[in-house]
């Protein structure tokens, strides 16, 4: 998708250097007129946000984008209140003057205003850079080399019996040089990846279809993760392979066309209660819907809502409300190498970190920005705050949320044969939630039935319901740290205007007892 204030560009220009002088002399005439303005404090901006996507269906190439969006988005405090403003135009004069238009919303927004901005203190860093670490620069790969790959991707699915395949690229890289009146200039390199595709099945006699989309997780890595190393490949049961820091979409896309045929003569699945084994290629939508998204404390506290709702999760049941069973740890991180949440420094100059958020089951904290840490008596900000363009302001936004692996050894093949009646899971499909984040159901891309200890045939049309602490309270079992796996959310929304950002979620493959599953099955389609 483009952003406001986006402008085409030749697929060389992606590559052009960020200008670091240019950067720091437009951020230090913010600094200044907002300081001459009044404002008690500014952050600036400087951002260049480049995007490269490409989109083919089976043996044509349908769509290559190639992108650039560069300004100056300001943000002031005077008077108690918070005002923002942006340009485009990259000259001191420009700058300054966005920096004057934001001062006075600020003491527009003053005068309406009840309690004053509250910032939690942050020691400025003075001048650091942060990279992704990546191997291969994604945007340098030439683009005839991104389009063979995803045409053998098509051809593959088609020679194994695919009868429609269409498959994406999507290459960012957001330069971002933050400075403000704390006495920061972070400049950071940030490079996200991601190869979705879709293959369907068609049964011509009946007209009936079936799909299955692609297992490779979305990444903040370069072009190193489409290089297929086989080290970072699981076999898991059922015939399903897994990645882990890399991915073969060929394989995955052979792998899909089959695995789409079975599905037009798997029978549909019973509905009642079953054991699910559910692999993080599924469970990261879960655990993003139902404890990613109601723990971020606009959410908790009202602010959000008109997006997706807000939260059940108030601030009583913070230290004592069970969310989940004892071997349930979820953990929020911006740190993690590979992950798309993660950066040096976010949005606000505050360097990242981990932090937990639900311990051996108990929800022990949320997610908060610098305006956010006194109302949970923090000292400092949690630092998951992110704007997803230099023109518009940055908010409290979802860090990556993970699952963290069992401590004691166990093997996704020694969970399933503890398991008498269940289902085994991959992939995200369907869902839906409510404004609580309360209730809610999942379907998948794959199920396969377990019958005494082992996965017997693929099955379709099912989706687990849940209520939120109940699902979490029936885990039984976590695999350990060899099976623990990143997925994610490539363009996550939130907010008014809407903007996108990118998180991922790991988990270890998890049990989870008697939970409700329902069929979907239709008559068509």
């Amino acid at each position: 998708m483009l952003l406001p204030n986006t402008r085409l560009i030749a697929a060389e220009q992606l590559l052009a250097p960020a200008d670091a002088a240019r950067n720091r002399r437009l951020a230090d005439a913010a600094l200044t007129s907002a300081r001459s303005a009044g404002a008690s404090y500014c952050d600036v901006r400087v951002g260049r946000y480049l995007r490269q996507f490409v989109e083919t269906r089976e043996a044509r190439v349908e769509n290559v984008v190639n992108a650039e969006s560069i300004g100056v988005g300001v943000r002031v405090i005077a008077e108690g209140a918070w005002g923002f403003a942006a340009t485009n135009a990259l000259d001191s004069d420009s700058v300054a003057a966005a920096t004057g238009q934001a001062v006075a919303v600020a003491k527009a927004n003053a005068r309406l205003a009840g309690a004053s901005v509250q910032l939690a203190p942050q020691q400025g860093v003075g001048e650091v850079h942060w990279r992704t670490p990546i191997r291969r620069n994604a945007m340098e790969v030439p683009l005839q080399e991104k389009i063979a790959l995803l045409m053998d991707l098509n051809a593959a699915a088609q020679n194994a019996g695919a009868d429609f395949v269409a498959s994406r690229l999507f290459c960012i890289n957001e330069q971002k040089y933050f400075a403000s009146s704390d006495g920061s200039y972070i400049d950071q390199d940030v490079h996200r990846l991601w190869l979705p595709f879709t293959v369907t099945a068609v049964d011509k006699t009946s007209g009936r279809f079936r799909t299955r989309d692609g297992l490779g997780a979305p990444v903040g890595m370069g072009y190193e993760y489409l290089e297929g190393d086989a080290s970072q490949k699981f076999q898991l049961p059922g015939e399903v392979t897994a990645y882990g820091l890399s991915y073969d979409p060929r394989e995955d896309a052979v792998a899909a066309a089959r695995q789409a045929r079975a599905k037009l003569s798997a029978p549909s699945v019973k509905p009642g209660k079953y054991d699910l084994v559910i692999d993080p290629s599924n469970l990261f939508l879960t655990i993003h819907e139902s404890v990613g998204h109601p723990l971020e404390l606009d959410r908790v506290l009202g602010y959000e809502a008109n997006y997706a709702g807000t939260s059940f999760a108030t601030l009583d049941k913070r230290g004592s409300f069970r969310w989940g069973s004892e071997q349930v740890n979820f953990v929020a991180d911006k740190t993690r190498a590979g992950s798309l949440g993660a950066v040096g420094y976010d949005d606000e100059g505050v360097k990242t970190k981990q932090w937990d958020l639900v311990r051996e089951g108990i929800l022990v904290d949320y997610q908060a920005t610098r305006d956010q840490a006194h109302m949970l008596g923090k000292a400092a900000s949690d630092g998951c705050s992110y704007a997803d363009s230099w023109s518009t302001v940055q908010f409290q936004r979802m860090p990556n949320v993970s699952l963290q692996a069992g401590k004691a050894p166990l093997s996704v093949e020694q969970m399933i044969a503890g398991v008498d009646k269940g289902l085994y899971i991959h992939g995200r499909a369907s869902y839906s939630i409510d404004q609580q984040r309360y209730n809610a159901q999942f379907g998948g891309q794959l199920l396969f039935e377990i019958e005494n200890g082992k996965v017997v045939r693929q099955v379709e049309d099912g989706a687990y319901q849940i209520r939120t602490p109940e699902f979490w309270n029936s885990v039984s079992a976590v695999c350990d740290a060899r099976d623990f796996r990143v997925y994610g959310s490539f363009f996550d929304g939130k907010g008014q205007p809407s903007q996108v950002s990118a998180v991922s979620h790991g988990a270890a493959t998890t049990r989870f007892d008697a939970v409700n599953v329902i069929s979907t099955a239709r008559s068509l389609g």
